[in-house]
């Protein structure tokens, strides 16, 4: 079994070119996540022995809200094709309490990496998985009247068999909207696990589901139309197409050799003082639990043991109450490399505003082109929406990036509003009207507290 051959072409150069795309600045971040990266491709090169021995070296991203840290790990991922999942480690509840164990993490990992492989699989037997969801729904139309038939059949080639008529009709799509009555089944649990610390939570198994357990899986009649039942036949036929042992097969050595997990909020779980009680404690625990499981250890799921020895972790966190040296020094030496991300300044606004592929300026345009309605911005008005989001984030909570959105929506209001009924489909964004739309509000810190 190997690695995705897509991740040996991307240098680290490169990595960080596309990662350029949809990111502005930060570049020690992106440095840092190209390096970790590359080094997947150059550990599986060694030798078997060689490669156990080769450990990640994950990562601490420091840094305000909205600039850039939760994006630079999602398209790192997007880029390498990798299973990835972002946590909250404020969602999370020392061994013991109520609430999440931190290796439901490694699980939600491993039940992504599942969905990718089916979906990748998905290709190669859809059109089997097609044709059998054709003669399904052509068994439930055939009880139909021949004299309903014939009204819809008019207007067609002659067929003498009845089945297919129907099967004409149904690839046109002329039967959309006639309802069947289809049967669907809820797939049991592959097994059931019995494990010390895990809840029914973490055995991936609701409530509901424990008759289908014992009962093969519960079967139950719905009655829907033919456009919907096309969609939910293909699934059931696709997934009994499946070889899941294969999908789970394939989805284990891809968490185990190419996942990263992403935990947010780090510093929520930095406790400040060595004497602290009541929540501090739980937090210190939640760190205390995140030890194993970063440092490398077998956690049971549905699906089999997985090991996190090779899982990369990005962590990151504003650090403006806590300093990551409050972290337990045993989390603090599981993650060697800390980077700083910089405050955006106005030219990063500016840059935010019209460089990346998902500008928000070009979403606008895309967006209030489906009314018709032609925008365009100046280079002037583009100065001034960056002046004025660096403006508010120094005055208020330096929220970064995100302040361009409360900023935009509320320039564009009025259009967005008015769109399906403008007679004058251009319009263009000058200085003059930024400030008409935001100037007062900019002015008047009490209006800019509660609306930007």
């Amino acid at each position: 079994m190997t690695l995705l051959k897509d991740i040996d072409d991307l240098t680290p150069r490169k990595i960080v070119e596309e990662l350029d795309k949809y990111i502005i600045g930060q570049k020690d971040a992106k440095k840092a996540v190209a390096i970790a990266l590359r080094n997947r491709t150059r550990r599986k090169q060694l030798s078997e022995a060689m490669r156990d021995e080769i450990a990640p070296k994950n990562i601490i991203m420091i840094g305000p809200t909205g600039v850039g840290k939760t994006e630079i790990a999602r398209r790192l991922a997007k880029l390498c094709k990798a299973p990835f999942v972002k946590v909250e480690a404020t969602k999370y509840t020392e061994v013991g309490y109520v609430g999440r164990d931190v290796e439901s993490m490694v699980r939600d990992l491993l039940n992504v990496a599942v969905n990718m492989v089916k979906g990748e699989l998905r290709e190669s037997v859809i059109s089997e998985g097609e044709r059998r969801t054709r003669e399904i729904i052509l068994k439930s139309l055939l009880p139909e009247t021949k004299t309903a038939l014939k009204k819809e059949a008019m207007n067609m080639p002659d067929y003498s068999d009845t089945k297919d008529k129907m099967a004409y009709l149904l690839d046109e799509g002329k039967l959309d909207d006639r309802f069947i009555e289809i049967i669907t089944t809820t797939n049991a649990s592959p097994m059931v696990e019995i494990f010390s610390g895990t809840g029914l939570e973490g055995m991936g198994i609701n409530m509901s589901d424990l008759g289908g357990i014992f009962g093969g899986g519960r079967q139950k009649k719905k009655r829907v139309t033919v456009a919907q039942a096309k969609k939910i036949i293909l699934d059931q036929e696709i997934e009994k197409l499946l070889d899941m042992d294969k999908v789970i097969e394939t989805a284990l050595f891809r968490v185990e050799n190419e996942g990263i997990i992403f935990i947010d909020e780090i510093d929520k779980v930095a406790v400040k003082s060595r004497n602290s009680s009541g929540a501090e404690v739980s937090r210190e625990g939640v760190q205390r639990d995140l030890l194993p499981i970063v440092e490398g250890s077998q956690v049971n799921t549905k699906y089999g043991p997985v090991k996190t020895d090779h899982i990369l972790f990005i962590a990151a966190g504003a650090f403006n109450m806590s300093k990551p040296s409050d972290l337990i020094p045993e989390l603090q030496g599981r993650f060697p490399i800390r980077v700083e991300l910089q405050s955006l300044s106005k030219d990063d606004f500016v840059a935010i505003l019209t460089t990346p592929k998902n500008a928000l300026i070009l979403q606008y345009k895309e967006l209030l082109r489906t009314e018709g309605v032609e925008l365009t911005f100046t280079e002037d008005a583009i100065d001034l929406l960056a002046e004025y989001a660096n403006t508010v984030n120094g005055e208020m909570e330096n929220i970064g990036a995100r302040r361009l959105h409360t900023i935009m929506e509320k320039l564009l209001e009025d259009v967005s509003f008015n769109a399906p009924e403008m007679e004058e489909k251009s319009v263009e964004v000058n200085k003059e009207f930024v400030n008409n739309a935001l100037k007062n509000i900019i002015e008047n810190r009490d209006l800019s507290k509660y609306i930007l």
